[in-house]
């Protein structure tokens, strides 16, 4: 399905290559200031433009269909869509039969008896997550003002000098190659007691909506797989006060599933982008043998980049759908 929440439900439509996309957001209290030029900001963030981005440029101009009036949100769902103004489908008229390696599109084709829209990845597009940009930009303005975000890219392609990343990715591009990255968001001011034991976990939540990212391949809360090296004596944060603030944050600001007042930090790993210019070798159903592919269209050679702002959305969500249940 494409839908997520309880407190606050998101439903999420469109293609890469369709008329539009957007999303409904259901659950939003009333009474909220909001205008299209309040999502600007994030929106910005996610275009493309900077080097090792996508060539394709689309404006990205919010249009809300519903669930606002006179600048206050009503309570009504909340409807925001994005028009397509970019497209070239005919990069993707043979990728039905020959299918592009670590993409969707065998997987779609089976799944949806070949009724699904190829074009441009359809509805597994990452085209799809500026509709997310959109939503978390609404969730954050539900959010106490206390909770402040923070979100870098902490490596590129096993580069962690923020100096070379830019080169990194200039080397990939040149050579018609791409590379993954890792992202950091932190997230200060949430109060203790956000989130539940088990299934409804801080940590449950939000890697449910981490891992609907397109290209994210994991993720991590505080010092996350590194704990694993640990003794107990090494990994534990002492209590330093009455507030529950800890003189480390190794567990990232969570402890039994619920926050605990000290900043959340989460990373999130995207793989290298699969749509590369260099010739691959994969299976082609119409000739019934392994044939030469190469990519055309355009493509960002690091999804990270824009993919910072994605993760920071989806933790703005998570934490909004937990914070409207406590």
């Amino acid at each position: 399905m494409n839908q997520f929440g309880n407190s606050f439900r998101l439903s999420i439509w469109g293609e890469s290559h369709g008329e539009s996309v957007g999303i409904t957001i259901d659950g939003v209290p009333p009474g909220i200031p909001l205008s299209e030029a309040d999502l600007e900001a994030d929106l910005k963030r996610r275009r493309a433009g900077a080097a090792g981005t996508t060539p394709r440029r689309e404006r990205d101009l919010p249009h809300i269909l519903s669930g606002l009036y006179e600048g206050y949100t009503t309570g009504a769902p909340l409807t925001i869509l994005f028009a397509n103004e970019n497209t070239q489908s005919k990069d993707y008229s043979s990728f039905t039969h020959h299918f592009r390696p670590s993409h969707a599109d065998r997987v779609a084709r089976v799944k949806y008896n070949g009724y699904n829209d190829p074009r441009g990845g359809g509805h597994f597009s990452a085209r799809l997550t500026v509709a997310l940009v959109a939503a978390g930009a609404v969730a954050k303005r539900i959010l106490p003002t206390t909770v402040q975000f923070s979100t870098r890219l902490v490596s590129v392609g096993g580069e962690q000098d923020p100096t070379r990343f830019e080169e990194v990715i200039h080397t990939a591009r040149a050579e018609g190659d791409s590379v993954g990255g890792v992202v950091e968001c932190r997230i200060e001011g949430i109060r203790t007691g956000l989130g539940e034991p088990l299934f409804d976990s801080v940590e449950s939540i939000a890697s449910h909506l981490l891992f609907s990212i397109p290209a994210v391949k994991g993720v991590e809360f505080g010092d996350g797989f590194a704990v694993a090296e640990r003794r107990g004596s090494e990994n534990n944060d002492p209590i330093i006060d009455a507030e529950g603030r800890t003189a480390t944050n190794h567990a990232g600001g969570i402890d039994g599933g619920i926050t605990n007042g000290n900043p959340i930090v989460v990373r999130v790993a995207f793989k290298p982008t699969p749509s590369i210019h260099r010739e691959q070798q994969t299976f082609d159903t119409e000739t019934g043998a392994i044939e030469t592919l190469q990519i055309p269209g355009r493509h960002d050679a690091c999804i990270a980049l824009r993919g910072a702002v994605v993760v920071e959305a989806m933790m703005a969500i998570a934490l909004t759908e937990l914070f409207l249940r406590a």
